[in-house]
């Protein structure tokens, strides 16, 4: 198959995902506050010296966990929730710098429920969404980076599975005034398009991987897989990167520098870049 058939097969996937959605999500109402909290990604100019892309790609980071949801915290006291979405902003600049648009699903420390951070990525139809965490587990020597993609089969590992059911716990923490749950991403218009989504994001993690094996002691040298929530978009390659584990002392203590954030930021925006690169030459 030539490169412009492909490119036309996924633009018409896309088109139907995107139609059917649009019909299902006709009968859901989004919080006025929530809705507000949305804001138009501010086009930036690429350097003058910079190779343009074959077109603008913009990438939704979903900082993990806000508000009322904390996240691990590590011995010393270490919030997951505020490490997190310093990496994500850290994340965000330098895709910028390198011509591609990124949102954060939150700026600040609000909480955000689960099926909503898909749907922000949705809204801004994204061309790959990624959650970031810094997570913990009962035993302190635990340790390590990790990046996950969408199983509807079951968790790849037990750890894989013991992380997807902390993170999925997330939103019984708000009240059922707060959160609303919807399940149209688990609706058969969403097998239509899973199989070749999860391909994608199983590709997006092996390039994320790539790039922070240099620079950080990996917990999986392969993309792990479980059911998170967040993961769930039907046509969106997504997945999950665990940066280090909070509850591990050492890391907690790297986790508390800018340098280390801003070493694992650059690795994170790097495999999103050979990833970019990936599928504009295939």
């Amino acid at each position: 198959m030539n490169k412009k058939k492909s490119l036309q097969i996924r633009a018409s996937r896309r088109t139907v995902i995107l139609a059917g959605l649009a019909v299902l999500a006709s009968n859901i109402k989004i919080s006025q506050a929530h809705a507000q909290g949305l804001q138009h990604v501010r086009k930036v100019p690429m350097a003058p010296d910079a190779k343009k892309p074959h077109k603008k790609y913009l990438v939704v980071l979903d900082p993990g966990h806000g508000g009322i949801d904390s996240g691990a915290i590590g011995h010393a006291g270490s919030q997951e929730k505020h490490v997190v979405l310093d990496i994500a902003k850290n994340v965000r600049a330098l895709l910028i710098q390198h011509g591609i648009n990124a949102h954060l699903t939150r700026t600040d420390d609000v909480f955000i429920p689960l099926y909503d951070r898909v749907k922000i990525a949705h809204q801004h139809n994204a061309d790959l969404f990624m959650s970031i965490h810094a997570d913990g587990f009962t035993c302190p020597s635990a340790c390590g980076a990790s990046v996950f993609a969408l199983s509807n089969k079951g968790a790849s590992s037990a750890m894989a599975k013991y992380l997807s059911n902390s993170e999925n716990a997330a939103d019984d923490l708000a009240s059922p005034a707060v959160i609303k749950k919807d399940h149209y991403l688990q609706e058969i218009l969403f097998d239509l398009e899973q199989t070749e989504t999860v391909k994608e994001s199983l590709l997006l993690g092996s390039h994320i991987i790539k790039h922070i094996a240099p620079m950080h002691h990996l917990h999986s040298k392969n993309t792990e897989q479980a059911a998170f929530v967040v993961l769930k978009s039907p046509y969106i390659p997504s997945v999950l990167v665990e940066t280090s584990f909070i509850t591990n002392p050492q890391e907690e203590k790297l986790l508390g520098t800018a340098v280390f954030r801003h070493k694992i930021a650059t690795a994170i925006t790097n495999g999103i870049l050979s990833y970019f690169t990936h599928i504009q030459n295939a």
